[in-house]
């Protein structure tokens, strides 16, 4: 499509490009908040304010320790942590350094986050102690060197942080015991920087911010590698997107906005957090959000203007009988992404807060934006609505040729927010990019005439858990591992809740097998999302001529 018929759909103000050239690097965008919001709060984290002023100096310190380790410009650290004030010092730090932001989820199991360190060759990780156990199983294996170690209570002042970390630790149990051997905690790695001077690195637009690892159809998750000037364009065309909405905040109010969704997936980190500190907004930072009653404790302290969640989300606050003590009429958008948001939870949505949720699309190999229902939407349309400003969508058929109109096909995306490739693997970028430039998002899509795009099905045989992407053969591969197994084979099937569970079905070996150790088994090797919801025994599974599974024909079947 050369020209755009979605232009016309663009509430007024909204312009059909934007400039992503006016910083030069990510740390220009985030110095410029730290100067302009100093006073302000950047973050609320159970009861307690940190402000725009305090991001700063302690990123600048942490920034300065890293550099103080050897560290030089270019090399990877991975934060492994739940949304708490640390995980924004610590992005800051590691770019304000330099460095590369490794993005990883903190409840992966050891075999996982080892394939995640290696992959990306990182030399240092900062990660909250309730995960430090996961990191003692493979550190040896791995190219760490440096371990910055956490805990829920480091920022919350000497008393209040005292007791948060004796509940943390002793009351819950919420930190297994690890050994890490020469790990600095965070609050002395901060005080040994302090001492320090953060050099200024020459970083430039096309210098690596981010890498996001995204589940790998072939079973080993890659890194999207996301340039500073990619997530900097997704955070200006969220800005420019949001406007209708965002304008009606009165002048005096700080935009507030909540950030549930955790800070390592992409949509968090660049709709949550990059895009509040752009705007100098307050982030409301949720460590669980599978915690209702705690989400809604905390945010009933608040006046909320913008809420990004996935369907799951919107739907489990909304069914939940404390809802009511959250004051929602502040609320002036609800983005929707990582899955398909259901339209019955739309509209319970909107029944009870009056504010419609306009859903977006998008993925980690997109910064995550790339396109979303106007945002003056005053209902629910059941599409993905229209490509970003900057933004060009087109529809290609297996030959790689556009479909003609009324037709669907593989939407394919080109803009500023789109990946600069797969971390070291120029195989898988090549399979994904054509030679316009433009990325196959592995979506199949329609348009209508008013260039609004709708999903209508997925190429990839890849399963949606609550805006999680699993991959089938990451978990045939783990599972055909597990003693007893012949074959086994995953398919998505349909989930009130999280849109899409995981199905496993399994030929034994030994007939001893039991779904009890399949479980079990699943629990040790594969993070909670990915984990099987339905198991089945059967005598053989359904196979092509050539002996490819034909999945299509185990999801059919009940």
């Amino acid at each position: 499509m050369t020209d755009r018929p979605w232009l016309k759909a663009y509430p007024e103000g909204v312009p059909a490009d934007i400039d992503a050239s006016v910083y030069t690097s990510l740390v220009g965008l985030m110095n410029e908040s730290f100067d302009k919001f100093s006073g302000r709060t950047a973050y609320s984290f159970m009861g307690k304010a940190v402000t725009y002023g305090q991001t700063d100096s302690l990123s600048r310190a942490l920034g300065a320790y890293f550099q103080g380790l050897g560290l030089v410009k270019g090399d990877r650290v991975a934060i492994m942590m739940p949304n708490c004030p640390q995980y924004p010092v610590a992005v800051a730090a590691v770019l304000r350094a330099g460095l590369v932001v490794v993005n990883v989820n903190p409840l992966y199991t050891p075999r996982e986050l080892e394939h995640q360190l290696k992959d990306s060759g990182a030399k240092a990780i900062v990660i909250m102690e309730n995960f430090a156990n996961t990191l003692t199983q493979c550190i040896a294996a791995t190219p760490v060197k440096h371990v910055v170690l956490c805990a829920m209570g480091d920022q919350l002042g000497l008393l209040k942080g005292a007791m948060v970390n004796y509940v943390v630790r002793n009351v819950k149990k919420m930190v297994p015991a690890y050994a890490l051997p020469g790990a600095v905690r965070f609050n002395d790695a901060i005080a040994k920087g302090t001492r320090g001077n953060l050099k200024v690195p020459d970083i430039k637009a096309d210098d690596v911010a981010v890498l996001q690892y995204t589940g790998g159809t072939t079973g080993v998750s890659k890194g999207a590698v996301l340039l500073h000037r990619n997530v900097i364009a997704n955070v200006l065309q969220s800005e420019v997107w949001n406007q209708p909405a965002m304008n009606k905040v009165p002048a005096n109010e700080q935009p507030t906005g909540v950030c549930a969704l955790p800070l390592y997936h992409i949509f968090a980190f660049t709709v949550g957090m990059m895009l509040s500190m752009r705007t100098g907004g307050k982030l409301i930072l949720i460590p669980n959000p599978r915690d209702l009653p705690g989400v809604l404790k905390e945010l009933s302290k608040h006046s909320i203007h913008s809420f990004p969640a996935v369907n799951t989300l919107f739907n489990g606050l909304a069914n939940h009988p404390d809802f009511h003590t959250v004051d929602w009429s502040y609320l002036k958008i609800s983005v929707g992404g990582g899955m398909a948001v259901q339209g019955a939870v739309a509209k319970l949505w909107l029944e009870k807060t009056g504010c419609p949720v306009c859903e977006g699309y998008g993925l980690s190999e997109t910064s995550p934006s790339a396109s979303c229902n106007p945002t003056n939407s005053t209902e629910y349309t059941g599409t993905i609505g229209v490509p970003l400003p900057s933004t060009w969508f087109k529809l290609l058929d297996d030959d790689g040729h556009e479909v003609p109109a009324g037709q669907p096909g593989e939407i394919a995306i080109k803009g500023p927010q789109v990946m600069a490739g797969y971390w070291q693997r120029p195989d898988e970028t090549a399979k994904v990019m054509t030679p316009d430039g433009f990325f196959k998002s592995g979506d199949i899509g329609t348009v209508d005439e008013r260039g609004f795009f709708k999903i209508v099905d997925r190429k990839k045989d890849m399963i949606l858990v609550s805006g999680f992407n699993v991959y089938p053969n990451e978990i045939e591969e783990v599972v055909a591992n597990c003693e007893g197994v012949l074959e086994c084979a995953a398919v998505g099937v349909l989930d009130d809740k999280s849109g899409e569970a995981v199905k496993l079905v399994i030929v034994k070996k030994n007939p001893e097998l039991t779904e009890a150790k399949v479980r079990e088994y699943c629990k040790a090797n594969l993070t909670g999302y990915k984990q099987p919801k339905v198991v089945e025994f059967r005598t053989e599974l359904p196979k092509t001529p050539v002996g490819k599974i034909l999945r299509r024909e185990l999801r059919d079947k009940k």
